[in-house]
């Protein structure tokens, strides 16, 4: 058995039916012709990288299926060439990777995944306050502590001490270059 994929874009001013219509009468001529239909994907309404017959968007569909020859390739293609009713169409053969991950990303495997106890976002933390902007030559020199002084109150302990380990690192870096440069001028 061979595997193959095709996705099409129709047209979005047709009406919600007659989309869902020209969908199924793709997957009726594969079945019609003896393919096995692995998976249907309505992929829904997209905007597309560029118009398409003066179009800026459109509902994709993705129908996976397997047939034992290709022999009704062509007659099946000059049919999605012939159809007023899609933009663009696409048909690939799948290899062994293409259908495992196919596979895995219908099970869930590929794709967004949420973390084991993720927060949400009015659980999450205050953010951590951004490294400080590189310091200029003509810039005041900030030591360490003065910098862990500003830092936000909501900031734990553990949080604060690599920021001020880092802070001082380069508060020296900053310092050590004002002095360079003031030497060579």
């Amino acid at each position: 058995m061979k595997n193959y994929e095709v996705t099409f874009i129709v047209d979005p001013v047709l009406s919600g039916d007659e989309i869902e219509a020209t969908a199924q009468t793709y997957v009726n001529y594969l079945d019609k012709v003896g393919c096995h239909i692995v998976h249907v994907d309505k992929m829904g309404l997209r905007t597309l990288a560029y118009e398409i017959k003066r179009r800026s968007s459109g509902v994709y569909f993705c129908i996976e299926f397997q047939s034992p020859n290709g022999e009704f390739m062509d007659d099946f293609e000059l049919a999605l060439r012939r159809d007023e009713r899609l933009l663009r169409f696409l048909t690939i053969a799948l290899d062994k990777f293409g259908v495992k991950y196919n596979d895995d990303k219908r099970n869930g495997l590929i794709g967004k995944k949420k973390r084991a106890g993720a927060e949400t976002k009015e659980e999450a933390p205050a953010p951590v306050a951004a490294a400080p902007a590189p310091v200029e030559a003509a810039a005041p020199v900030v030591t360490a502590e003065e910098f862990a002084a500003a830092a936000p109150a909501v900031v734990e302990e553990e949080v604060v001490e690599p920021v001020v380990e880092v802070a001082a690192e380069a508060v020296e870096e900053a310092a050590e270059a004002a002095t360079e440069s003031e030497e060579q001028a």
